[in-house]
């Protein structure tokens, strides 16, 4: 995934650009990058590797050392940035985020079009954003060239460039991830995420349209390319990615996860009446306010019964490899017995990917003498892949759970239809998710709906993407 912030004020713009920044640090566990523009010093750069100490600790000498009064800074979960570019627009600095599906179609235009290269990266990829500067180059002005990156790209990609006179902000084209704009006095700011930038003393100025590019100075901002009718925001920003002070067209991320949980209560009550669990617990941290909204909805109490370790095992620190990453997520659980022994337990976590922390948090929970546990995802099972946005490292749909499973009950078959795995009134998606709970070791597996999950949202369901649920564009 990944996060930007930029900031255009009247005065030094780094405090303000390293701690907005900084509260992105939950979208990516990987690079981290500030660049501001001064009159005195032009442009000045930042960049390092955050997989083994947090943000602040990274860049707590560049913001004595840096000054601007213009600057972008991004946590990225993959490519350095931001980039200084220099070609015919003049020089540029640029963070994106978003994913190219078509990387070595753009790449074979680019070089008809004239003799360039591309750095690869240690593992052999091209930088994303240095393809879209490059994308970027091929018309004669930067608002022309921003249009064109949309166009041209598959996938999504939102894009914050700093010039010497302002910031060019472009959301992507079908509005996949936000672009909010704060205000205060002296500066306005253009975020990812809307609480970045309130303890800085900005309020929510307004929010881009899909597609919409728009210019930050300190004095304004101005519209270029107004935005389009149509919109496809990423609905998995509610249920896990966002922070719970966030909101997205309007929609606060913590309530409506309290009104999944809700959801979920009441379609259990209706559903699984034969399931009594004592308590409602949450998997820390995006599950539990959904087990909020369930434990309020259905008076059964909640409870805390492991609690995350967070003082020295904060997600920054989280490795890259898979099997350390799920030893990590076991050890940052610590158990109350008091509140696990001979209890039935309802956990609620914002979904299932491939599963094994799940299947491990819940034999961690029996080991600690749980006598039940009920498992109920804050959404539907994913069945496909996001192909817009990187919101994991999965290089394969097979590593999902629900894909591995329908492998075993289809066998090797290449042409299996995915639509009735996606709907809770067919036998082929209850069988999947019988089989699912039994691998993983549940007493008992029910998934939140779609149509709840949309509902839950409260926006025009026609706005929302829900792709990775049930394929549809």
């Amino acid at each position: 995934m990944g996060g930007f912030f930029g900031v255009a004020s009247k005065t030094d713009c780094v405090f303000d650009l390293f701690f907005g920044t900084d509260y992105h640090s939950h979208l990516g566990t990987r690079r981290a990058g500030m660049a501001v523009y001064g009159k005195d010093k032009g442009f000045d750069r930042s960049i390092h590797n955050i997989e083994n100490a947090p943000f602040r600790t990274k860049f707590d000498k560049d913001v004595t050392e840096m000054s601007g009064y213009l600057g972008i800074g991004c946590i990225s979960d993959y490519e350095p940035q931001p980039l200084i570019v220099r070609s015919h627009h003049g020089t540029y600095s640029i963070v994106t985020v978003g994913r190219i599906n078509n990387v070595e179609q753009i790449l074979m235009e680019i070089f008809r079009s004239g003799h360039t290269h591309f750095l690869e990266m240690s593992g052999g990829d091209i930088n994303a954003t240095e393809l879209v500067a490059a994308i970027i180059n091929q018309r004669d002005n930067l608002i022309e060239g921003l249009q064109y990156a949309q166009e041209l790209i598959d996938g999504s990609m939102t894009i914050l460039l700093l010039t010497s006179k302002g910031l060019y902000a472009a959301r992507d084209k079908m509005g996949r991830t936000p672009v909010v704009i704060g205000k205060k006095d002296d500066a306005f700011c253009a975020s990812f995420e809307s609480f970045a930038f309130l303890n800085l003393g900005y309020k929510e100025y307004r929010e881009l349209g899909p597609g919409e590019i728009a210019v930050i100075t300190p004095e304004g901002v101005r519209t270029l390319v107004k935005p389009g009718k149509d919109m496809k925001i990423c609905t998995f920003l509610w249920i896990y990615y966002g922070y719970p002070s966030s909101s997205y067209e309007g929609v606060s991320v913590e309530e409506m996860r309290y009104r999944c949980g809700a959801a979920l209560a009441r379609r259990d009550m209706q559903e699984s009446p034969d399931v009594h669990p004592d308590t409602i617990a949450g998997v820390p941290d995006s599950g539990t306010p959904h087990a909020i909204g369930y434990a309020n909805e259905s008076g059964i109490p909640f409870s805390r019964p492991f609690i995350k370790y967070t003082p020295t095992w904060p997600r920054s620190f989280m490795p890259t490899m898979q099997s350390q990453r799920n030893l990590i997520a076991k050890m940052k659980l610590i158990p109350i017995h008091e509140l696990i022994q001979d209890r039935s337990l309802l956990l609620i976590d914002d979904s299932i990917v491939r599963g094994t922390q799940l299947r491990e948090t819940t034999e961690f929970l029996y080991q600690s003498g749980a006598r039940e546990v009920h498992i109920r995802p804050g959404c539907p099972p994913l069945l496909y892949g996001c192909k817009y946005l990187n919101f994991s490292r999965s290089t394969s749909d097979m590593e999902l759970i629900t894909r591995r499973v329908i492998k075993k009950l289809e066998g090797d078959r290449e042409d299996v239809d995915l639509r009735p795995y996606a709907d809770p009134k067919n036998p082929q998606y209850q069988e999947m998710v019988h089989e699912i709970g039994k691998e993983l070791n549940f007493t008992s597996l029910r998934y939140h709906r779609l149509d709840d999950m949309i509902q839950s949202v409260g926006i025009d369901p026609s706005k929302l993407c829900t792709y990775c649920w049930n394929g549809q564009e």
